[in-house]
């Protein structure tokens, strides 16, 4: 996250002692910090020890069914004819995946019964449909639809929606941190005049009173491919203050600014986040070019060090037929793509677009699974091919 906040109460100095209102016993402090002790971090003060495990299992994890024999294509798949149960972590279901990261869509229908920590992931929650809140230990963050909710590695929390009917979440894990593009960025980390977004249009939690309470409560932790199940012996939700760099936070796709060109832009300019791994852009509302004779719509081309994902939101896509809400193309390194037929021509002389999307940008291939084979468009590789 670009900037420190804090919430609640919290000592006047890091590592000494703070006592409860009793005047004898003591907070327990935890550092939550990233690349040991050299990356950014936070301080969380809690009621009881943050360790305090009463018992601990391995449990069945959700299985990787890998499509083993998919054939290098370009392909389209319609996410939103494939629907699971189950809160929002149960009824995940994995598209796509690397040694880097892991794109699924999530149904949720029912509230969770238990606390949820990815361990060796950060994630990048969109909210294509669904209004409700994140606890955590960090406090309360509110969500609705168009929202990028970022999840840090190892925070445990919940999720909320107001209604279980017609949720829908588009999720990117990550085995790094989702990090500001460097060039919007000055070098004290604020954003630039020119960067499409600012701290303003983020959203940080929101205080709750701490939970001082004794009992059972579960923690599901996700270890990669594992499952665990810890026990906690008292609610995990206790921290009375917390200070720091590290933290939930969420960013609405419609509060990103695009920049418009004299002749078409490539997709660099629209990016919300990046790390060394892959990079994620989003597609919004923009006026197009203002060349005489500009084309609007992309030229092809061939990422040869990418694959490309796109995650259909709402809207037209100028460059694309059959696509409908909850479509994602996957378009791998070593074939080009662009516009279909007549596609480019109909873009000429267009003065805006209405489209919402999702771009990720991975830098090493990726694995298919049989949620695509299972909702493809077979017909989608040679939607190029010209009537002649």
């Amino acid at each position: 996250m670009p900037f420190y906040h804090k919430l609640g109460k919290i000592p006047a100095k890091r590592h000494i002692a703070f006592y409860k209102d009793d005047g004898k016993s003591l907070y327990r402090e935890e550092l939550f910090g990233t690349r040991g002790f050299s990356g950014i971090y936070s301080n969380k003060y809690h009621i009881h020890m943050p360790s305090g495990a009463m018992s601990i299992n391995e449990i069945a994890p959700p299985s990787i069914d890998a499509w083993q024999d998919a054939p290098l294509q370009w392909n389209l798949f319609h996410t939103d004819r494939n629907k699971s149960t189950g809160d929002h972590f149960q009824s995940r279901m994995l598209y796509v995946y690397n040694s880097h990261c892991a794109i699924s869509t999530a149904t949720p229908d029912q509230k969770s019964g238990f606390f949820y920590k990815n361990a060796y992931s950060h994630e990048m929650i969109f909210v294509h449909r669904g209004k409700g809140f994140i606890s955590s230990e960090f406090g309360r963050l509110d969500f609705d639809n168009g929202d990028y909710i970022i999840i840090p590695k190892g925070a445990m929390y919940q999720m909320d929606f107001e209604s279980y009917g017609n949720n829908k979440l588009f999720i990117l894990e990550s085995a790094v941190q989702f990090d500001i593009p460097e060039h919007y960025r000055n070098e004290y980390g604020q954003l630039l005049e020119a960067a499409p977004y600012c701290e303003r249009d983020f959203r940080v939690p929101e205080f709750v009173e701490p939970i001082d309470k004794l009992g059972e409560y579960k923690i599901h932790i996700k270890t990669g491919p594992r499952l665990f199940e810890h026990i906690l012996n008292h609610h995990p939700f206790d921290v009375v203050g917390w200070d720091g760099f590290v933290y939930p936070y969420a960013f609405n796709i419609k509060e990103f600014a695009p920049k418009v060109g004299k002749i078409h832009l490539p997709p660099p300019i629209h990016a919300v986040f990046s790390t060394p791994h892959f990079l994620v852009c989003n597609f919004v509302p923009r006026l197009f070019d203002f060349h005489l004779e500009a084309i609007p719509a992309p030229y092809y081309h061939s990422n040869v060090d990418s694959d490309e994902i796109l995650y259909y939101v709402e809207g037209n896509f100028m460059s694309r037929k059959g696509i409908e809400e909850g479509s994602i193309t996957l378009h791998p390194m070593g074939l080009p793509h662009g516009p279909q037929p007549g596609k480019t021509e109909a873009s000429i002389g267009a003065k805006e677009t209405f489209e919402y999307a999702v771009m990720v940008d991975t830098f090493d291939p990726l694995l298919l699974t049989n949620n695509v084979s299972k909702t493809i468009d077979p017909g989608y590789s040679q939607s190029w091919l010209e009537d002649v």
